[in-house]
């Protein structure tokens, strides 16, 4: 089954109501690429206002807590981001491993709390580096994976639907390098074997897998050839509609007639 390029930006700490100007005109070029399943993950005080006003457009969340609720000040949990209006939410991004100190067993956590919530999960793995100077990214990101993936018969029915991963290899996030096309193809197809050694033949070719890690319009195309490249996860070109959906443009371009 051929599946539409999803196309995930992610605004981390980016975005106030000044910048629902720019949701709005994603939405509407999303709109006029039908091809492109687009999404925007905005700080948790946009979720609502942008799920308000989109039409096209899927709106998610950069985190979650991993609990369903209690005392912990200042989190949110899977169930409260799905009330107010995410339908997917991010999980494991290197950022919040480094900067919150989160291991893969509170990834999985989370992940279990989200697919509960009902919402889909994008799941990051990457390799710094020094890890795949040492050559040992693909061991290092399959170990990863596995801990950090809910076990395969805890997870949804519909886990091809609801479950995407994206890699990003931590040295080419926000640094304007981004991991050659060899270096995308053989970790995409590392990822690819995983799932299906975890999921079986029914769903293991269907998870979608995101590259993310400097992703921008003028070099959208060469990486989307890749096999195995199923959409990008963006950040900084998300930020405006005119980069990101130059990448969404890109992606949508081998499925024109």
């Amino acid at each position: 089954m051929t599946r539409r390029p999803y196309i995930v930006g992610n605004w981390k700490m980016h975005g106030t109501r000044a910048m629902l100007s720019e949701a709005r005109a994603i939405d509407r070029a999303a709109q006029r690429h039908m091809k492109v399943e687009v999404a925007l993950a905005p700080p948790y005080t946009l979720i609502h206002p942008i799920h308000r006003e989109a039409e096209q457009i899927a709106v998610g969340a950069q985190d979650c807590h991993h609990a369903d609720g209690g005392a912990h000040t200042g989190d949110i949990s899977a169930a409260m981001i799905a009330d107010a209006g995410a339908s997917f939410v991010i999980l494991g991004h290197s950022e919040r491993r480094q900067d919150h100190s989160e291991g893969d067993a509170q990834v999985r956590a989370k992940a279990e709390m989200a697919f509960a919530a009902g919402l889909r999960v994008i799941l990051c793995c990457g390799e710094s580096l020094a890890t795949r100077e040492s050559g040992g990214a693909a061991a290092f990101v399959r170990a990863q994976l596995l801990a950090s993936l809910p076990p395969a018969d805890e997870m949804p029915a519909e886990v091809a639907e609801r479950l995407c991963i994206a890699y990003e290899p931590i040295w080419a996030i926000g640094t304007g390098i981004a991991a050659t096309t060899d270096d995308i193809a053989a970790m995409h197809a590392e990822i690819r074997a995983l799932l299906v050694d975890l999921l079986g033949e029914e769903h293991g070719p269907e998870v979608r897998i995101l590259y993310g890690g400097s992703v921008k319009p003028d070099n959208a195309a060469a990486i989307f050839a890749v096999p195995e490249v199923g959409g990008a996860l963006v950040g900084g070109a998300s930020l405006t509609a005119d980069s990101f959906m130059g990448i969404a443009l890109a992606a949508s371009e081998p499925f024109e007639s």
